[in-house]
């Protein structure tokens, strides 16, 4: 493991301690939307052994449930594991890519986009293919690279207001990245050792209230809350004035934004 890895590791750890809660009430309800069709790619129904890894506040593992699917879940973070517990799913902390299963412990392995926030993806893979039966599949989706709407929309605030990035950003080391695009996910799938690997994206519009979608980058969650609460109160109070700005192209005329995202869904399975 190089300085910058265990940099960017520390820096995702440090992002998400404590933020369960914020994230609930922003960003999750994005992030729910490939779901279904992640639990589809992964072939999860009645009776199959999942594991869903990164599980957050315990959407895709709640999901699965409700498939009839025997469910675990692992996350990093404790208070991410104890809301999972909340909601009723099997969860306890798990940090990739050292998860604490047995080899060949489930039929089925799902990511909603965990692959994102650890600093070795290619090792990551490989201990997902560990823990699956042969033949077992895993599923996964990441953030498309380029600018989503949303994020945009934050970003051009914080620009528009004159923040500056602070230095602890995570940043992944160049010889762990990889294509952000379907074909590079698919290609990163088949790297790890995982066979029949393809890759589609899933594209929608995310409609958050303008405040429901500022609250998460104001309560630190992300790359982007990390720019906006590294700012001096002075800043945010500007960075907050321009995107009330910008906000207002994006409006539906009822309240809501309208903001487009895209996600690579990745499936593969052990040989």
């Amino acid at each position: 493991m190089t300085s910058a890895t265990e940099a960017f590791d520390a820096a995702e750890r440090t992002m998400w301690s404590g933020r369960s809660e914020a994230y609930a009430g922003s960003f999750a309800r994005l992030c729910a939307h490939p779901v279904p069709a992640l639990l589809d790619a992964a072939g999860i129904g009645a009776g199959t052994r999942v594991l869903d890894v990164g599980t957050g506040t315990g959407t895709a593992a709640l999901a699965a449930v409700a498939r009839g699917a025997r469910v675990s879940a692992v996350d990093a973070d404790a208070g991410m594991v104890a809301a999972a517990r909340t909601a009723g799913v099997d969860a306890r902390i798990g940090v990739l890519p050292e998860l604490p299963y047995p080899d060949a412990e489930f039929d089925a392995v799902v990511g909603n986009f965990v692959l994102n926030h650890v600093g070795r993806p290619r090792t990551a893979l490989a201990e997902l293919r560990r823990v699956l039966r042969p033949g077992g599949s895993a599923a996964l989706t990441i953030w498309a690279g380029g600018r989503q709407s949303g994020m945009e929309l934050l970003g051009r605030a914080c620009e528009a207001a004159g923040a500056v990035p602070p230095d602890h950003l995570p940043r992944l080391a160049p010889d762990e990245d990889f294509g952000r695009t379907a074909e590079g996910f698919a290609a990163l799938l088949a790297e790890a050792g995982l066979v029949d690997a393809r890759c589609a994206e899933v594209v929608w519009e995310h409609r958050p209230t303008a405040e429901e979608w500022w609250s998460g980058a104001a309560a630190g969650i992300g790359t982007i809350g990390l720019v906006v609460t590294s700012q001096s109160p002075g800043t945010v109070v500007r960075i907050r004035r321009e995107y009330d700005r910008l906000a207002a192209e994006l409006a539906d005329g009822e309240g809501r934004l309208v903001l487009p995202h895209t996600a690579p869904l990745g499936s593969a399975r052990r040989a």
